[in-house]
């Protein structure tokens, strides 16, 4: 087959990781006899520095005639100032917007050869195999919000909204994922002080219960979901949750695997092309120095070709590539007992790219 994809390498350690990712994008390409053309766009703080917004009309454009997207990070220092009227995330935030990426999928499970790289007792991530699902384009992130003053002095105010429409297809995309894994879903909402979570609750359910009766539904609080998280990470099956929510618990049950930086995303939409990027941010500390963790770029790139190329082979060849790196005892130093041991992000890209070509 042949393929557009649009390169956003962004800021921080994003260009490094996905350097990687289109190495391994080639590496398969070639193997299974595909065309794949790459095209790198601006987005975030680099785009702010050479043109003054963070998501230009050109980048917009091209991400919606390419078949699907891949993202690195952005954001950093530089462009931390909260009153600034630009900013990275708004760039970010934008191009989900615009190419109607609602539905955000991060996968989480612990590989047996990580298991002791977890602060969890080893025993209590043995057997964690999770997808959350996000809504990516509502909620507190896209509500009206203002920050002024009055007689009370100072004030400000964001608002989490939802309809009930976009609860429904979130769930709908969450239930389906559910129906082919163990059958079982969570939602995850605060119903018991929030009304867009009374709604949230009552459309899951009804949802669920007139067209997925074949799935479990379970409904819990926020707060409860977080200390499961750590105590019982194993009872998730799939999660489905709002943007705030989910943005916050992923973030935690990332540790499980080991290290941000394993871990994967898709963000689709119902049409157009998919977003694909590592849930870890722009690591400004360790950008440049070549010690980045490029496997959750690298995972991202198995999700690309499995949702927005439709290339199941592929994309399982990709994770049969980095299980074999894994299990071989190759490390990035975020992961590396001795850290003199460990590879360069560059060096792990070659080892994984190696063994899909010895597959």
């Amino acid at each position: 087959m042949e393929a557009k994809i649009v390169l956003l390498p962004g800021d921080g350690v994003g260009p490094e990781v996905t350097a990687e990712a289109t190495k391994i994008l080639r590496t398969v390409a070639d193997a299974f006899g595909h065309t794949l053309t790459f095209t790198e766009a601006l987005l975030g703080g680099i785009a702010i520095d050479q043109t003054g917004i963070p998501l230009p009309d050109e980048t917009l454009a091209l991400c919606k005639a390419s078949d699907a997207v891949i993202l690195g990070a952005v954001g950093g220092p530089k462009w931390d100032d909260p009153n600034a009227p630009v900013r990275p995330e708004q760039g970010l935030l934008g191009i989900r917007k615009e190419l109607g990426l609602y539905a955000n999928l991060r996968p989480v499970s612990v590989r047996t050869a990580l298991a002791e790289a977890t602060p969890l007792k080893t025993h209590l991530v043995a057997d964690v195999d999770m997808l959350v699902v996000r809504e990516l384009t509502g909620g507190i992130y896209f509500g009206k919000r203002d920050r002024g003053q009055d007689d009370a002095g100072e004030f400000a105010y964001d608002t989490m909204y939802y309809t009930a429409a976009e609860i429904e297809r979130i769930v709908r995309i969450a239930a389906v994922a559910a129906r082919s894994r163990r059958k079982t879903l969570t939602s995850v909402d605060k119903a018991n002080v929030l009304g867009v979570s009374r709604l949230w609750r009552a459309t899951t359910e009804r949802v669920m219960a007139e067209e997925f009766p074949d799935v479990e539904l379970e409904n819990i609080l926020v707060d409860a979901a977080a200390m499961y998280l750590i105590q019982q990470p194993a009872r998730f099956d799939v999660i489905v949750t709002g943007n705030m929510f989910g943005d916050i618990l992923t973030d935690e049950a990332s540790v499980l695997a080991g290290s941000m930086g394993l871990l994967p995303s898709a963000s689709l939409g119902d049409d157009g092309p998919g977003l694909f990027e590592p849930i870890h941010g722009s690591a400004p500390d360790i950008a440049g120095k070549g010690i980045a963790n490029p496997i959750g770029m690298i995972l991202s790139a198995a999700m690309l070709c499995r949702y927005s190329l439709n290339l199941e082979a592929e994309a399982a060849a990709i994770e049969r590539g980095v299980d074999a790196v894994i299990d071989a005892g190759a490390r990035t130093a975020d992961l590396a007992n001795d850290t003199s041991q460990a590879l360069s992000t560059a060096e792990m890209g070659d080892r994984i790219a190696a063994a899909i070509r010895s597959a």
